[in-house]
């Protein structure tokens, strides 16, 4: 196994971390919740530019970077819903397209088709690393400052753009996942 595809693989682990670092509730694992999430992150950068400078793209390669960038972010999102911090059905709406791709993905590698990752959906798990980790940094400032008055006047309004980051990540999410069909019957029919 090649270092890009470790990087690739070592998302999987870092997943595991994260949610049993946000379920501890506290600040000093929130702090290495946001270290080892900032990690994984630059893993799913640097994956794919080591692998195209050094020559070392590969089907398990071009299969297991969205996989792992699913079950990272996945991860996230289902801790974020049960710390209470990220609605529900948000998290349904993200899930959902994941699987679709995912399931059709697969499908095409039974087929002996590999189909890399397309511009949308990196674009979306960007979008959706960047929501993540502004919660990280709110639960960092919730544990740090609670109990300071000038904390619950800025709460209302962190909390609010918390919300507006993640209907724009359920957007991008859902409205990536139907580029990628539409680019998949597209390529069907011709």
């Amino acid at each position: 196994m090649n270092w890009p595809n470790v990087l690739t693989v070592s998302r999987i682990g870092f997943a595991f971390i994260l949610v049993y670092l946000l379920l501890q509730n506290c600040l000093t694992a929130n702090i290495w919740a946001v270290i080892f999430f900032t990690a994984a992150s630059l893993t799913d950068f640097y994956d794919g530019y080591l692998a195209k400078r050094q020559g070392l793209m590969s089907d398990f390669g071009k299969i297991m970077d969205p996989i792992a960038d699913k079950v990272l972010m996945l991860s996230m999102f289902f801790v974020l819903t049960y710390i209470g911090m990220i609605a529900l059905w948000m998290v349904v709406f993200i899930a959902a397209r994941e699987i679709l791709v995912t399931a059709d993905r697969l499908r095409c590698v039974r087929q002996g088709q590999i189909l890399a990752a397309e511009r949308a959906g990196k674009i979306k798990t960007i979008f959706q690393m960047i929501t993540v980790s502004v919660i990280l940094l709110y639960l960092i400032l919730e544990q740090a400052a609670f109990g300071y008055s000038w904390f619950y006047q800025v709460q209302k309004a962190y909390l609010g753009a918390i919300n507006i980051f993640m209907v724009l990540t359920v957007f991008l999410t859902v409205g990536s996942g139907a580029a990628y069909f539409q680019h998949r019957l597209r390529s069907l029919s011709s």
